[in-house]
């Protein structure tokens, strides 16, 4: 506690804040990569402070100087009117790198649990909200990090270098995966081409799934999205990719509520057949990133069954998907 109470007292003198106002420092769950802490001040203010780990702690390839996506998508859902965490105070250089960030009301939609009427009105409001997030775009394709190099021209060498890089990945941590890593970089390659119908970069949060969006039951009204949380995985690029993990491991056609709200915000949903086999690069590119990642991360091996268990089949069913596709509109 002392170690983080004085990071926290330095990190709001940084930021221009009181650093005698700390009231409270307590670590929050779900970060898998970046250490996650909330720092309440004594008037009752929030905030959250992520700390990535050391240089020398494995990780993936895309996961370098994660914090400075992150702050560039608070950046982008204030542009777009959409409830997230504004940044503070960012040092992703620093000695001692963090992100500070503004606190968002709710709590994860696993713990809201919303259901029936509710639910509905909820995945339709997170369809105008992503829909909003998905007119904000940029000059170039990629990771804003600069993890994988400099922004692409153009989205087929931008998401060609993402997919090599979590296949390097895979080739350096040897995770479990159905299908030797050359035949999985062989069915991106033969379906690169339906990449080139994606002309302009959009802001993609890429990591939408329940435990990102906080769901808020104010007492004068009905519950609301609170907040999208951990943007630190967004880049620019196909608006379709932000439907891979608001469906996690389905099919977001399922989700009529989402859909119905996605396009009342001005979203495109036409899910061509082009469309659709984007959708499943991006999805299989997601599946690689979980199995993957189970290496670095060490996560245990009952953990890594887990996931081995619910990805495998699934990136099993998108690969034979993709090549069947690829046969078709290459």
């Amino acid at each position: 506690m002392g170690d983080s109470w004085e990071r926290a007292r330095r990190v709001l003198a940084d930021a221009g804040l009181p650093p005698g106002a700390l009231a409270g420092v307590r670590p929050l769950a779900g970060g898998t990569y970046n250490t996650v802490e909330e720092i309440l001040l004594s008037d009752g203010t929030r905030y959250v402070l992520k700390v990535p780990p050391p240089p020398t702690v494995p990780g993936l390839r895309h996961e370098r100087r994660l914090l400075v996506a992150e702050a560039g998508f608070c950046a982008g859902a204030e542009q777009a009117g959409v409830p997230a965490p504004r940044a503070v105070s960012l040092a992703p250089d620093d000695t001692e790198p963090h992100l500070l960030l503004t606190a968002c009301p709710g709590v994860p939609w696993p713990e809201a649990a919303p259901a029936g009427e509710e639910r509905e009105a909820l995945r339709t409001e997170l369809g105008r909200q992503v829909a909003r997030l998905h007119q904000v775009t940029g000059t170039a394709f990629g990771y804003p990090s600069g993890a994988l190099g400099p922004l692409a021209p153009d989205w087929r060498t931008a998401f060609t270098a993402m997919a090599d890089a979590v296949l390097a990945d895979a080739r350096d941590h040897r995770p479990w995966l159905p299908l030797p890593v050359d035949e999985v970089a062989a069915v991106f390659r033969a379906a690169a081409p339906a990449l080139d119908a994606v002309t302009v970069p959009v802001l993609v949060h890429f990591d939408l799934w329940p435990g990102n969006i906080l769901v808020d039951r104010p007492a004068d009204g009905p519950a609301r999205i609170g907040g999208l949380i951990d943007g630190e995985r967004m880049f620019w690029g196909d608006p379709l990719a932000d439907f891979v993990s608001l469906a996690l491991l389905d099919d977001i056609r399922r989700d009529d509520a989402f859909l119905a709200g996605y396009a009342e915000g001005g979203g495109p949903v036409v899910l061509d057949e082009g469309a659709r086999l984007r959708l499943a690069l991006y999805g299989a590119y997601l599946d690689l990133i979980m199995l993957t990642e189970t290496v670095p991360r060490a996560v245990g091996a009952e953990d890594a069954r887990r996931v081995r268990e619910r990805v495998g089949p699934h990136l099993t069913a998108t690969l034979e998907d993709i090549g069947e596709a690829s046969k078709f509109t290459s």
